[in-house]
């Protein structure tokens, strides 16, 4: 539903890069920001009315596997930006394990075509630190960075040659990339499919110890204070990478670092009916591992809440805990599942909350939006505070339906998503907040 200006009116205006929480209006002029606060009055504008409702930043999530080019029986571009649609979210990263990865300007450009022509919100590619994702030889990062890639990763594995990553790290620095680093050891995680600990005993099945992350994160950040270069740190799940993140920061280190939902809100005891939509690696720790990584939000040790949405098509899901693949998805369910744990269950402030979802995963990466600040791009969400819903897989737009949350009461979720100007998404009843042209603007 496009409009020259839209004049979203009468809602609670939460922009955190701004420090903006108060009853107010959001004027958008094209695809920009022209307007925010009390007493606009615009003429000729189509008008929302956002009474009741928060009205924020788009989301921006910076860890998302799109799974195309080649797995599209999973995901595709089309299918994962209306997830990230109907949860809220304006901007995501898409990871460089494809098939075949974005290891080359070829493949990003492809990426970045596919999605102006078949998404439906901003798509930013990550580039592949190495070809091929085998941790041997570096891509052409000189490529990668000409043909757009906003970082560099080869998710989904470590890069496990420290002159490889330092060599890496260094190129990166000469074109302002960070590198996303998923730090797992195989030779320590080899065979794990959860965390090692009483649960996994009990259960009979091989774990994952923390030091599988804890020793790469050490690693990482060592390379990262002699390079000085910029590591973010990705889905981090132990409450020692907590630890050795914050005294990294507390020295000065270039390190940036996310959690996602599951990690902040289950243990591994979720683990005990053997279902393999809670396996996912980093694996689910325990309540200890999931204390230490809220205080380290608080303490912003780290930086901001990404999904690592993964998606597998549901027959792979379908078989023994120990054999189905990793990975769990989150575009829907990000902001209502970090709204009820967060804003709900621990009361923390909102504007906290939503910072860790928009201004901050944007500045990381040097991404536009994140902010409701004149000039900006106008990509807006509005979130029905409490609005409770049940989670239900099948009403996903994603192709895959491997969420731990199914059947989960949420409170708090996105009732319209506007990129560039344009409302992409709606829930049902918002149709009745539109007003025609004029209506109300004297």
């Amino acid at each position: 539903m496009p409009s020259e200006r839209l004049w979203i009116r009468n809602g609670r205006v939460v922009d955190p890069a701004s420090g903006l929480d108060e009853p107010g209006d959001v004027l958008i002029e094209g695809d920009r920001i022209a307007a925010v606060g009390r007493g606009i009055r615009p003429e000729g504008a189509i008008v929302l009315e956002a009474d009741g409702l928060v009205v924020a930043p788009g989301l921006v999530d910076i860890h998302v596997h799109l799974r195309d080019p080649g797995e599209a029986h999973k995901e595709d571009i089309a299918s994962g930006t209306r997830a990230a649609a109907q949860g809220g979210v304006t901007s995501l990263v898409c990871m460089a394990n494809t098939t075949p990865p974005a290891d080359d300007p070829v493949v990003v450009d492809a990426i970045r075509w596919r999605a102006k022509a078949t998404g439906v919100v901003r798509v930013y590619p990550a580039g592949a630190v190495t070809k091929g994702l085998a941790g041997k030889e570096l891509s052409p990062i000189a490529g990668l960075a000409a043909a757009g890639v906003v970082a560099l990763s080869d998710d989904g594995r470590s890069v496990a040659d420290a002159g490889v990553l330092r060599r890496a790290m260094l190129y990166s620095r000469m074109f302002d990339l960070p590198i996303l680093e998923h730090c797992e050891d195989p030779s320590l995680s080899a065979g794990g499919v959860m965390h090692e600990g009483e649960v996994s005993a009990r259960l009979g099945l091989r774990g994952i110890p923390r030091s599988a992350e804890e020793v790469v994160v050490a690693r990482d950040l060592i390379l990262a204070e002699e390079t000085e270069a910029h590591v973010h740190i990705q889905h981090v799940s132990s409450l020692g990478s907590v630890r050795l993140i914050r005294a990294a920061k507390a020295r000065g280190v270039r390190v940036t670092a996310e959690v996602t939902p599951h990690h902040l809100t289950l243990t591994d005891e979720s683990i005990e009916g053997f279902d393999p939509n809670f396996k996912m690696a980093p694996p689910l720790r325990t309540a200890e591992d999931v204390e230490a990584l809220l205080e380290g939000l608080r303490d912003g040790t780290i930086d901001c809440i990404a999904t690592d949405h993964a998606p597998h098509a549901p027959a792979e899901k379908l078989v023994p805990f120990d054999l189905a693949p990793f990975g769990v998805i989150g575009l829907e369910t990000l902001l209502g599942v970090v709204l009820t744990r967060l804003v709900w269950q621990l009361g923390w402030p909102l504007g906290k909350v939503l910072s860790w979802l928009t201004d901050r995963p944007a500045r990381i990466l040097g991404l536009p939006g994140g902010t409701l600040r004149v000039g900006a791009p106008a990509d807006v969400v509005l979130i029905d505070l409490d609005r409770q819903w049940r989670v239900d897989p099948d009403r996903f737009a994603s192709k895959s339906k491997n969420t731990p949350f199914a059947g989960w009461t949420l409170r708090g979720k996105a009732v319209a998503t506007i990129v560039d100007g344009r409302v992409v998404w709606m829930e049902e009843d918002v149709h009745d907040r539109w007003l025609p042209a004029g209506v109300g603007a004297a």
